[in-house]
């Protein structure tokens, strides 16, 4: 069958699952995107030392096990730790690096550890908001034919990543906004984001959309598709001001 000139489909693959040091080295290398490892979990009292093949071999983990890490302790050494497991400590987020020899001995000391983006700069920025308001907003993009790159998901949150913005493109854009809701959260520079598969205190990450990766040439991976902020910016606010407003009936 011959190809109608100007109908060929651009060929695109997903990202095959992975564990946390692919993750690692995958955004690092491939994508240019600066990570480090997260402060981590505590692990339980009574558990014995783990071998580091064994840690390292943990890739596919139950169900049951996975949701245990939800509501579990910070491996840092504050007790009252709010983002615990997700959250740089030891190196601090300044260290967040694309060089795969660092990242590689990073994970090689605890492949369990949690991958962090370091979010704005040269890599990815994103646009958080609760769970309920993101399915609800991305929805809504899909119905309004608005393209969506990855999206980042907890059981509790959901973040949109989005190209890096600057403070000041960020002031004009939510300057257009009516109201601007305080569930929304804004990871550009200085901030991170764990990526899944990750583990954390608030439960695991997930891709709630994988990204996609547009095929390049023999042996060469492009960065994943991000949108501008401004493209969905409106409708993760009218998600978050219709959550709230819900909640104050």
């Amino acid at each position: 069958m011959r190809e109608t000139p100007g109908k060929r489909r651009r060929l695109r693959r997903k990202l095959r699952p992975q564990t946390e040091s692919e993750t690692a080295l995958t955004c690092a290398t491939r994508w240019q995107w600066p990570v480090l490892p997260g402060a981590g979990l505590r692990e339980p009292r009574g558990v014995g030392a783990v071998t580091r093949a064994a840690r390292a071999a943990r890739a596919v983990r139950t169900a049951g096990a996975v949701q245990a890490s939800r509501g579990a302790g910070c491996a840092c050494p504050y007790p009252d730790c709010t983002a615990a497991g997700a959250h740089p400590f030891e190196p601090g987020l300044l260290a967040a690096t694309t060089d795969a020899r660092m990242v590689g001995w990073w994970w090689e000391q605890r492949p369990d550890a949690p991958v962090l983006l370091a979010t704005g700069g040269r890599g990815a920025s994103a646009v958080s908001l609760p769970a309920v308001a993101g399915a609800r907003a991305l929805g809504a993009l899909d119905r309004a034919g608005v393209r969506t790159g990855p999206v980042v998901a907890t059981p509790d949150r959901w973040a949109v990543l989005v190209r890096p913005y600057s403070l000041s493109e960020l002031g004009e854009v939510l300057n257009a906004q009516d109201w601007v809701p305080g569930t929304l959260r804004f990871h550009g520079d200085g901030g991170y984001l764990a990526l899944p598969p990750s583990r954390t205190g608030a439960g695991p990450v997930r891709w709630e959309r994988e990204p996609v990766l547009p095929a390049g040439e023999r042996g060469v991976v492009a960065a994943p598709w991000l949108p501008d902020v401004t493209a969905v910016i409106g409708e993760l606010t009218a998600a978050c001001a219709q959550l709230a407003a819900r909640a104050g009936q």
